[in-house]
């Protein structure tokens, strides 16, 4: 049997450019999550979208041009929302950067997949070298972000004043990196429960120490 195609749609991706090139980037993400960089298909890629792929390679000139805006398009705002928008707009960096590590998903396929960016790191950053650029920004702005919002606990009496605000925020990334692959490799939530308690315990040591009145 020959699966038909449907006019009416592919007229509207032709009509909506835009459109098409964010399916195609939904797709891609998906499809590289799943398999990895080098192994993902561009087939398997245009049979999720019902793209052709001479449209693929108008938007995008080349595999590794829609690896990369996977990264910037789709990984680095992903990471963004979850941890520096939440570190701009809260009032105490600890409380809120213990919320975002218990919000993180202990679900076996999320456990299974890993962290995206850890993903893409590991498998590309030695490969490619406009994969390492982009993934080293997106890390820098992590640790920046994060490093900006201990320095205001700082100056807000939150958090401890002997910290190297930098250098805490790479050892957070770090160790928040390393239970998701320490996880993923036992293919165990248990794992990165683990994880999370120690987490939250180091990050409640960041706190300045409450001074109490005897009575």
């Amino acid at each position: 049997m020959v699966a038909r195609k449907n006019p009416a749609r592919k007229a509207t991706q032709l009509r909506n450019p835009e459109r098409t090139r964010e399916l195609l980037l939904q797709a891609a993400f998906r499809e590289i999550y799943r398999s990895g960089f080098q192994s993902a298909g561009v087939d398997t890629i245009l049979a999720a979208t019902n793209v052709t792929k001479g449209a693929l390679y108008y938007h995008f000139n080349s595999k590794e041009a829609l690896g990369h805006a996977v990264i910037e398009e789709i990984s680095g705002p992903s990471l963004r929302e979850k941890w520096l928008h939440p570190l701009r707009n809260g009032s105490d960096p600890i409380e809120t950067l213990i919320g975002i590590v218990r919000a993180t998903s202990v679900r076996p396929e999320v456990v299974r997949g890993g962290c995206p960016l850890n993903n893409h790191a590991q498998e590309m950053s030695p490969l490619d070298e406009g994969f390492r650029k982009r993934l080293a920004k997106v890390f820098h702005q992590w640790q920046q972000g994060t490093a900006t919002a201990l320095r205001k606990g700082q100056s807000q009496g939150r958090v401890r004043r002997d910290l190297d605000p930098e250098g805490t925020a790479s050892f957070l990334i770090a160790m928040y990196e390393g239970y998701v692959v320490l996880a993923k490799n036992a293919q165990d939530p248990k794992v990165w429960n683990v994880g999370i308690r120690n987490i939250v315990g180091w990050l409640n040591s960041l706190r300045v120490a409450r001074k109490y009145k005897r009575g």
